[in-house]
């Protein structure tokens, strides 16, 4: 306990005091504030008020927002999934997924804001000068390891048990997990990549295969491996057949060494990755351009637990995603396995963008989910000018507006998992393959610029808070940016919605028109949504003819015609939801809200497309190169 002196006078001197104390008893603060109260002439009321008084601070404090179930609190994931999956499956299925969604609520959602607070740090050297490179990560970060392997976030879309359904039953569980993952769902999204091209390789390659793919597809936390994918290099990103520098030195044991410069590697802490490079003949040259790149299996680790001759050079200081691992890394002969036919590198991905790119979308409608559910649920906790912003209608009416573009957002990537499914499996039909194909980059592009809106908009719900560090909030807006950059920018992937028709010979549009059309017929006959539906073809025919008429601004209005298939093909999945569940009024008033936006933004802007002279005139004005 904390003691005075005891005081035998006091002296007041130029109203400061002047004690004088034997050492021999002691008193209390109490008789302190007294003592000096006396000596200025006061009572002792007065002191007490003025010595050691508490602040202040007023006892309003804002109830935060609270995270409900995120399965039972999402109307679109239980309606979809009551309407496809048969009773027998959907029953274990969705047990699994409310349990679930109360662990993302809780459990999870605190670890992922760990992995925020407690991000990664790369020690390079040791205190004695050795280069060691050693990345140091949280405990929640790892605790995401073992979650994932123990949920089978991974294994899920690989053990056969529902058939069809496996794959959309993981990518639910990944919408859920995503937002509450501390940005876990990143590495898983790179695993799941990888675990689709080991599992499809011929058997040329099955020493890669049974040493990886058991490892990738793990319930078991000890065993499970994730993956990395390492193909920026500093030339450029996607493109790949210019920017790959890497260098593959045949062994005499049928390995490679490979030695480059990887700029930007996610997920530092993989066991394994895939990568390209190009081997080096016997005359020491190589094969420029896309011909020339191959495909590695690469494990990031020997069998002494030490880097696999890699160098990590640099973290990267990103905007966002900071809970993840991603760094430069220098490749001085790492020993790798080509895993494709020489030169066949590009092909050889392709799986693998199916599958992060769907993962990309998936990030993007859980990320508006999550920030649209927590201000759904402060509505109904802040009060401001005398009532709850639940009730003012122009608050609702925003938030009304987030869950229409969530919901779309939603809808199409749950369409787009069902067809991988079938895909997976070997039961797609050929009309159904290419509409997967082309609604891959149409899902990842769109729905990554939804997410930058929602989320925006989303934060304005809390006012400052929504601005605060502290609050967990503005991570969300942070890690949704680069939802629009990985796996292809805009642009890119609107060039690639363009190489799918071109490729095709325009047989994906025939499969979207097919589809588009067969969706809306039901609804074009209801009273409830004729208009809409009559919207709908009347914007697909508009487009349709748009690509016809039109193959000299094929490039110049290629994002525009990627948004306008993205908003008819959801405005079409929409209208047929609503129909097929009854037209209950929420779903209704969905595809309403929807169908009024701009469903042909494509032939809305076509004058636009006459003017390249003009744009370029526009934004180089007065610059100098």
């Amino acid at each position: 306990m904390f003691r005075l002196p005891r005081v035998n006078r006091i002296f007041s001197i130029d109203k400061g005091l002047k004690c004088v104390t034997s050492n021999a008893k002691y008193c209390t603060a109490a008789e302190i504030r007294h003592a000096t109260t006396k000596a200025d002439g006061h009572d002792g009321d007065i002191g007490k008020q003025a010595q050691f008084s508490s602040a202040k601070i007023g006892p309003f404090f804002q109830s935060p927002p609270q995270l409900q179930n995120q399965y039972t609190g999402d109307a679109v994931l239980q309606s979809y999934l009551h309407r496809y999956i048969p009773n027998q499956a959907l029953a274990p299925i969705e047990t699994d997924l409310i349990r679930f969604g109360e662990r993302v609520a809780t459990e999870i959602y605190e670890l992922g804001l760990q992995c925020e607070r407690e991000q990664p740090q790369l020690v390079q050297y040791d205190a004695w000068g050795n280069r060691v490179d050693q990345l140091i990560t949280s405990t929640a970060w790892k605790r995401q390891h073992d979650i994932a392997a123990e949920e089978g976030l991974i294994a899920t879309a690989y053990e056969g048990k529902y058939g069809e359904w496996d794959r959309l039953y993981q990518v639910v569980k990944l919408f859920l997990y995503s937002p509450s993952s501390g940005l876990y769902s990143c590495p898983l999204a790179m695993t799941d990549g990888a675990a689709r091209i080991l599992k499809q390789l011929p058997s040329t390659y099955s020493g890669v295969k049974d040493r990886a793919y058991s490892r990738l597809t793990s319930r078991d936390p000890a065993q499970f491996w994730t993956s990395g994918q390492w193909m920026t290099e500093r030339r450029g990103g996607s493109d790949v057949a210019t920017g790959t520098e890497t260098i593959a030195v045949p062994q005499s044991d049928g390995s490679y060494r490979l030695h480059g410069y990887k700029w930007f590697s996610s997920a530092t802490d993989a066991n394994m990755t895939l990568t390209l490079a190009r081997v080096e003949n016997e005359e020491k040259n190589v094969i420029e351009g896309t011909k020339g790149l191959s495909l590695f299996y690469l494990e990031v680790f020997d069998d002494q637990k030490k880097l696999n001759n890699i160098q990590v050079q640099k973290m990267k200081n990103k905007l966002g995603t900071r809970q993840l691992p991603t760094a430069e890394l220098l490749l001085d002969g790492a020993v790798a396995y080509r895993i494709s036919e020489e030169g066949r590198g590009v092909p050889a991905i392709s799986n693998m963008l199916t599958i992060t790119r769907i993962h990309n979308a998936m990030s993007s409608a859980a990320g508006m989910r999550r920030i649209l559910s927590m201000a759904r649920d402060y509505s109904t906790r802040r009060k401001a000018f005398g009532d709850y912003l639940k009730n003012y209608p122009l608050h609702v009416q925003t938030l009304a507006r987030m869950e229409v573009e969530t919901r779309a957002a939603t809808i199409l990537v749950l369409e787009v998992a069902r067809l991988l499914g079938r895909e997976d499996i070997g039961i797609a039909s050929d009309q159904e393959s290419l509409l997967l194909r082309l609604l891959t980059p149409l899902a990842k592009l769109y729905t990554a610029k939804q997410a930058m809106s929602v989320v925006s908009e989303g934060l304005e719900c809390f006012g400052g808070q929504g601005y605060i560090e502290d609050t967990g909030l503005p991570g969300l807006l942070r890690d949704s940016q680069v939802l629009t950059i990985w796996e292809g920018t805009t642009n890119i992937l609107s060039l690639d919605v363009l190489r799918a028709i071109t490729k095709t010979r325009g047989e994906v549009l025939v499969a979207f028109h097919k589809s588009v059309m067969s969706k809306v017929e039901k609804a074009s006959q209801t009273t409830e949504l004729k208009e809409q539906g009559h919207r709908v073809k009347e914007a697909t025919l508009k487009v349709m003819n748009f690509v016809q008429s039109n193959p000299d601004k094929a490039q110049i209005a290629a994002r525009d015609l990627a948004y306008s298939l993205s908003r008819i093909y959801m405005g079409s999945l929409l209208l047929d939801h609503a129909v097929e569940c009854g037209l209950t009024q929420t779903d209704v008033y969905t595809a309403q809200r929807w169908c009024e936006g701009d469903l042909s933004l494509v032939v809305t802007n076509l004058t636009h497309y006459n003017t390249p002279k003009d744009n370029l005139d526009l934004v180089y004005q007065n610059y100098t190169a």
